[in-house]
C-alpha cells in the first residue's frame, strides 16, 4: 500500500495536486466558523459608521454578564435543601432499645406493672424523637422550609421540626416532667445516652443537582426587539445598551441564516472563494515558479503551512478573538523566504490573510497589519542563519504591528487614552513566538527534505567529517574546492545570486575524486600520471566517472539534494577535450560521447557560476608567467568556449550577468598571481 501510494505520489503529479487542492479547500472550509458573516462592526464607546440601523426581524436581546451572574446568585441564595431520612438507624434503635431497658431498669427493683409502665413510656418517648427525625448538631443550617425524604416520600417541612442531637436531654427531661414521672429522669438520661443517634442527614448530591438544574433553566435571552425598531443611527456613539443589542442581532442573524438550506449556500459560498484563492497560488507557482510547481513536495510544504497557519488562527478566534494577534503570522513569510524566495513568500503571505479575512474580527485592520508586517519580514530578514538578524527582524515586526495598531486606535477614538495596554502585550507575545521559526525550520528540514542557509552554513565547515576525508585523500582537489568556493561566491555576491548555496556547492563539487585522486593532476605530487599507461578513451572514462562517484558518496553522507545538484551540473555536457583529442590522433573516428560527461546543463544562475570558476581555477594552474593581458584574455576565452557549447542555455542568467562575473574572476586571478602595475625605473 505504501508503494503505491508512493508510485502514484511521484507518477501522476497533476492527479496528485487536484487532490491536494480539494483537500485543502474542504479542510480551510472545515475550519471556519459556522456563523455568517455579520455586515457590521461595532465596539463599545466607538461611533457607528454605518447608516442607521433598524431591526430587520424580531428577536430576543441577550443577558449581560451581570445579568445572569445576579439571577445565579439569587438561586443560589434561595435555593432548596434536601435531606434523607434513613430508617434502618431507626429500627436498629428500638432494636437496641429493649435490651438497653432492661439493663436500666431491673426486675429487682421494680415489679410488672411499673416495668410495663416505664418500657411504654420510653418507646413513647422514641416515637416523638424519631417522629421528624434527629439531626446532628446543626451549625449554618437553614432555618427555613427543607425536603426530607422518607420512605421513597419527600415532603416539605419545616427545618425547626427536626430534633438537633444536642436537643434530645431536654426534650426527654420535658416529656418526663409531663407525666408525673421526673424522678426517672436520671434513669431515662443513662437509657438513652448511648441509645440515640441522629438518622437525618443533608443530601449534598440531590441539592447541587437541583441547583445545577435551576441554573441550566435560566434564559440567556431577555425582551424581544420588534422588526423595524431604530436600534442605533449614523455616527452615535456605541453605549453598552446599544452594543448589547447589537451583540443580540448579530448572534441571531448567525444562527438563522445558517439554518436549513442557507447552510449549504453559504459552504458553497466560502468554498468558491477559498477555491479561488488557492488557485492563484496554483497558477503563479506554474507561471512564475515552474520548478517548484513541478515539485509535489514543495508544492506539499507550501499548502500545509497555509493550513497550519488557517487552523492555528481559527482555533484562536474560536477561543477568544481578542487574542487573534497573538497568533505569528509572519512565521509564514519568513520560513518560505528561507526555503524558496521573497516574491513567492509575500505571495503566500498575502493569500492566507485574504482567506484569513473571513474568520477575524475588524478584518480590514487585521488584513492591513498583517500585510504591512509581511512586507517588512521579507525587505528585513536576510541571512537568517545570523542569529542577529532574526532578533532585529522579530524586532521590526514587533515594532510594526505596535505603531499600526496604535494608529488604527487613533483614527477610530482620536486619542490614546482609551487603549487597550494588554493588546500591546498580545503583539509582544507575537513576537517572541515568531523567533521559534528556527527551530521549525529544523524540523521542515527534516520531514520535507529541504536546504535552508542555516544547513548550508552547517555543510560549509571545513572541518566536516566528508571535507576532511577530501582534505586527507585529495588534499589537491580539497584545495582547486577551496579557491573555487572563493571565485564562485564572489561572483554569485556580484550578481546577487544564492553566495551561501554557490559556495557549498564549489565545496563539495569534486568529493567523486577520492576514489582516484591519483588519476587527477591536481593530486600529482611525482612526475609520473598514471594516466601514460592507460588508453585515452579508459581515461576519459576514470575522469567522466568521478560525477557519478561524487553523486554516490554524497548520498551516502546525506548531503542535500540541492547541494548535489552541483556536482551533477559542474560539467554539463561538455567534453573530456585532452583525451578525445589523444584518442583521435589513434584512431580516426571517434565516438564523441564517450568522452562527453553526461550532464544536465546547468539549470540556475549558482550552477552556472560554478562552472565558469571550476574551469577558469582549474586552467589557471596552466598559466605560464601571467600578465594582466593573459588572465583577461584566458578568463574570455574559458567562458566564450562554455557559451558557445550552449552550456547555459538552460541556466536563467544574463549575458550581463556573465560579464560581471568574469570581471569578478579576473580581479580574483590577479589578487591570487600577485600581478603588480610594472613602473618605470
Amino acid at each position: 500500500m505504501g508503494k503505491t501510494l508512493d508510485r502514484f505520489y511521484k507518477n501522476q503529479p497533476l492527479i496528485y495536486k487536484y487532490i491536494l487542492y480539494a483537500l485543502c479547500i474542504g479542510s480551510i472550509v472545515f475550519f471556519f466558523p459556522k456563523g455568517s458573516e455579520f455586515n457590521y462592526e461595532f465596539e463599545t464607546g466607538k461611533p457607528w459608521q454605518y447608516e442607521d440601523l433598524r431591526a430587520p426581524f424580531d428577536f430576543s436581546v441577550l443577558k449581560t454578564t451581570n445579568q445572569l451572574t445576579v439571577e445565579r446568585t439569587l438561586i443560589n441564595s434561595n435555593k432548596d435543601d434536601y435531606y434523607k431520612y434513613d430508617s434502618a438507624i431507626v429500627k436498629e434503635v428500638y432494636e437496641r432499645y429493649n435490651v438497653a431497658f432492661i439493663d436500666v431498669f431491673s426486675a429487682d427493683d421494680y415489679n410488672a406493672n411499673q416495668l410495663r409502665t416505664l418500657s411504654s413510656t420510653g418507646t413513647k418517648i422514641l416515637n416523638q424523637l424519631y417522629a421528624v427525625g434527629i439531626i446532628n448538631n446543626p451549625g449554618n443550617e437553614p432555618q427555613g422550609l427543607i425536603y426530607l425524604a422518607k420512605n421513597d416520600v419527600q415532603q416539605a417541612i419545616e427545618f425547626r421540626d427536626l430534633v438537633a442531637l444536642n436537643e434530645v436531654e431536654s426534650l426527654i427531661e420535658d416529656f418526663l416532667n409531663k407525666n408525673q414521672l421526673s424522678m426517672f429522669n436520671a434513669a431515662y438520661q443513662e437509657l438513652f445516652f448511648d441509645l440515640i443517634k441522629p438518622n437525618v442527614f443533608y443530601d449534598k448530591e440531590r441539592s447541587e443537582k437541583v441547583i445545577a438544574d435551576q441554573i441550566a433553566k435560566v434564559s440567556e435571552f431577555g425582551s424581544t426587539v420588534q422588526k423595524d425598531k431604530l436600534l442605533i443611527t449614523k455616527d452615535e456613539v456605541v453605549k453598552e445598551e446599544q452594543f448589547e443589542l447589537l451583540s443580540s442581532l448579530r448572534n441571531q442573524y448567525q444562527s438563522e441564516l445558517w439554518a436549513g438550506n442557507n447552510y449549504y449556500y453559504i459552504l458553497i459560498g466560502y468554498t468558491v472563494l477559498v477555491a479561488l484563492v488557492l488557485l492563484m497560488l496554483f497558477l503563479f507557482l506554474k507561471k512564475y515558479r515552474p520548478k517548484i510547481y513541478e515539485n509535489n513536495t514543495k508544492v506539499t510544504f507550501v499548502f500545509f503551512n497555509i493550513l497550519l497557519m488557517v487552523f492555528i488562527t481559527t482555533m484562536m478566534v474560536k477561543y477568544n478573538e481578542a487574542y487573534v494577534y497573538v497568533v505569528p503570522l509572519c512565521i509564514l513569510p519568513l520560513l518560505l523566504k528561507t526555503f524558496f524566495d521573497a516574491r513567492l513568500a509575500l505571495f503566500v503571505h498575502v493569500l492566507t490573510i485574504l482567506i484569513l479575512g473571513f474568520v477575524v474580527p475588524n478584518s480590514f485592520e487585521y488584513i492591513f497589519l498583517q500585510i504591512i508586517a509581511g512586507i517588512v519580514t521579507i525587505l528585513t530578514v536576510s541571512q537568517l542563519y545570523k542569529r542577529a538578524n532574526l532578533f532585529i527582524t522579530v524586532a521590526q515586526i514587533t515594532f510594526i504591528y505596535l505603531v499600526g495598531y496604535l494608529a488604527f486606535h487613533t483614527i477610530q477614538e482620536g486619542n490614546l487614552s482609551t487603549i487597550l495596554w494588554y493588546t500591546l502585550g498580545l503583539f509582544l507575545l507575537n513576537g517572541m513566538l515568531t523567533i521559534f521559526v528556527q527551530p521549525l525550520i529544523y524540523i521542515y528540514e527534516k520531514i520535507f527534505g529541504l536546504v535552508s542557509d542555516v544547513s548550508l552554513l552547517e555543510l560549509s565547515d571545513t572541518n566536516s567529517k566528508l571535507l576532511k576525508e577530501l582534505a586527507n585523500k585529495a588534499p589537491g582537489t580539497f584545495h582547486h574546492s577551496l579557491q573555487v568556493s572563493n571565485l564562485a561566491e564572489a561572483a554569485a555576491n556580484e550578481i546577487g545570486a544564492n553566495a551561501m548555496l554557490v559556495r557549498v556547492g564549489a565545496l563539495y563539487h569534486d568529493i567523486g575524486k577520492m576514489d582516484n585522486p591519483t588519476y587527477f593532476t591536481e593530486n600529482q605530487i611525482t612526475n609520473m600520471n598514471p594516466h601514460d599507461d592507460l588508453e585515452p578513451n579508459e581515461s576519459a572514462r576514470i575522469i567522466i566517472d568521478h560525477i557519478i562517484k561524487g553523486i554516490e558518496i554524497a548520498r551516502k553522507n546525506n548531503i542535500p539534494d540541492r547541494v548535489i545538484d552541483f556536482i551533477r551540473a559542474h560539467h554539463g555536457t561538455t567534453l573530456v577535450y585532452y583525451f578525445y583529442k589523444k584518442q583521435k590522433d589513434i584512431e580516426e573516428h571517434v565516438n564523441e560521447e564517450d568522452f562527453r560527461y553526461p550532464g544536465p546543463l546547468p539549470f540556475s544562475k549558482e550552477t552556472a557560476i560554478l562552472m565558469m570558476a571550476d574551469s577558469v581555477e582549474a586552467a589557471s594552474k596552466s598559466l605560464k608567467n601571467p600578465t594582466f593581458m593573459m588572465i583577461d584574455e584566458f578568463v574570455d576565452k574559458i567562458v566564450a568556449g562554455q557559451m558557445a557549447a550552449n552550456q547555459f542555455v538552460n541556466a536563467n542568467i544574463t549575458f550581463k550577468e556573465i560579464e560581471a562575473i568574469k570581471k569578478i574572476f579576473k580581479q580574483k586571478l590577479t589578487n591570487i598571481y600577485h600581478l603588480r602595475v610594472e613602473y618605470p625605473e
